[in-house]
């Protein structure tokens, strides 16, 4: 797989996950990278991306304030901090470049929230 996300889980509400993906190393640096999520019965979407330098960050309305994306270029790594999670946070969250430039995707990594 192009894309291996892991790091999600069962958590309760209000707890934290940080979630991790290793992507393709060939000319990592010079892509936004972004995390998507796909929840039950409805279309992937886009929560977050981050610039190819790592200086600028954008995040979706739903998830703004509680969710934070990170990046090391010297190891091709994009990450996710989820904090204050939320049940309808769940879902399978997913790494990809951003935009026009998203490829095959990769397994996802699934995310539970439940008390």
């Amino acid at each position: 797989a192009l894309f291996v996300e892991s790091g999600g889980g069962l958590v309760e509400p209000g707890g934290s996950l940080r979630l991790s993906c290793k992507a393709p190393e060939w000319e990592f640096n010079t892509y936004v990278m972004s995390w998507y999520r796909q929840a039950p019965g409805k279309e992937r979407e886009w929560i977050a991306r981050i610039s190819s330098r790592g200086d600028t960050t954008d995040y979706a309305g739903s998830v703004k304030g509680r969710f934070t994306i990170s990046r090391d270029n010297r190891k091709s790594t994009v990450s996710l901090q989820i904090n204050n999670i939320k049940p309808e946070d769940t879902a399978v969250y997913y790494c990809n470049r951003n935009g026009d430039y998203v490829t095959t995707w990769g397994q996802g990594t699934q995310v539970a929230v439940s008390s």
